[in-house]
């Protein structure tokens, strides 16, 4: 079976998006042909059956009229050279061609993980065979049609380096932005401090620019509290694991309903996750997990404070979780129900 798959970026050096050129590069020795179209191109290394089209964003900012002419025009052209379609995350293009790919009959699958949805995303499931989630409190996941996946950690990169590990050192990696909520972290390392309790902390990304003046906000803030508070711009994929590698402590504040996949991540490079996500504590029983600023400082002073075997413990836990939720696990899953 050929397959178009439908992504944000095919670019090794995107700082956010990177971690997708692994989906198409797993995807590829399941399908005859994989045609990939992304709104932006960079650099890539994929199989030889695995053909990219770009929408032209690597080439300057260009009006949504003409991304969606040009992303028509590929749909089209490129009929004969798929059977099957699969759109992650951006259910804008479903509504864009999906009474095309009904008139083709071309069966279209949908991956979509994120707490928020409309009607728009209604109508865009609509056009679905099947809708894939990782969080059962994922807006998507209340069709009936929704089959939930593994998130799909590479975990021949993401793994333990106690030797490079700082004790004490916390760490916040994700792009910076409102709907990450990074402001909780700070405001517990404001109280920890108060305490006088030692530690480092790292946030990790860049903001878009419509959210310059929020990470200036917060920049400002952590200058207030101490100096061991450092911010680091945004690093691609393949320099991740480094990052995490190097911290004790991973804190994720994004509300339930998205699953990131970089609680895996962390865990699968050694670091104690600490998570307001709901799914992650219901796999953990609930350990380290918090729901504001206070009920975070609490869980890190118990990390922190806690004998060295309780959390070898809970890492030996995670490993198993990871286990579970790693790019072969996703791909065995995942695969069978495009090819269908």
């Amino acid at each position: 079976m050929k397959l178009l798959f439908i992504t944000q970026a095919i670019d090794l050096d995107d700082p956010v998006l990177s971690v997708y050129h692994d989906w198409a590069a797993a995807l590829a020795p399941k399908f005859e042909s994989i045609e990939v179209i992304a709104l932006k191109v960079g650099r890539h290394n994929l199989p030889q059956n695995v053909r990219v089209h770009s929408l032209g964003k690597e080439e300057g900012r260009q009006t949504r009229f003409a991304y969606s002419i040009r992303f028509l025009k590929l749909v089209w052209n490129l009929r004969r050279s798929y059977d099957s379609v699969f759109v992650h995350m951006n259910q804008e293009y479903i509504l864009l061609a999906g009474l095309v790919w009904e008139f083709l009959q071309k069966p279209v699958y949908l991956w979509r993980n994120h707490y928020a949805g409309s009607v728009l995303t209604d109508i865009a499931a609509a056009f679905c065979t099947k809708v894939f989630c990782t969080s059962k409190h994922s807006y998507t996941a209340k069709y009936k049609k929704t089959m939930f996946m593994p998130v799909g950690v590479d975990t021949q990169r993401f793994t333990p380096a106690p030797e490079i590990r700082e004790p004490r050192s916390i760490l916040f990696f994700a792009r910076i932005a409102p709907s990450k909520r990074p402001e909780l972290l700070l405001e517990a390392l404001s109280k920890l401090s108060e305490e006088g309790i030692t530690y480092t902390a790292s946030f990790v990304g860049s903001p878009l620019k419509k959210d310059e003046d929020f990470y200036i906000s917060l920049k400002q803030r952590a200058e207030q509290i101490t100096r061991n508070i450092q911010f680091i711009p945004g690093v691609t994929n393949d320099n991740a694991p480094e990052i995490f590698q190097s911290h004790e402590i991973f804190v994720n504040c994004s509300p339930p309903g998205m699953f990131d996949k970089m609680l895996f991540e962390a865990a699968a490079a050694g670091c104690v996750v600490v998570a307001v996500s709901t799914d992650f504590a219901e796999l953990t029983e609930g350990e380290y997990v918090f729901t504001n600023a206070d009920s975070l400082v609490v869980v890190i002073k118990q990390i922190l404070s806690q004998p060295e075997s309780v959390t070898q413990a809970y890492l030996v836990k995670q490993e198993k979780l990871v286990g579970q939720q790693n790019m072969d696990a996703l791909i065995r899953k995942l695969a069978p129900c495009i090819l269908k």
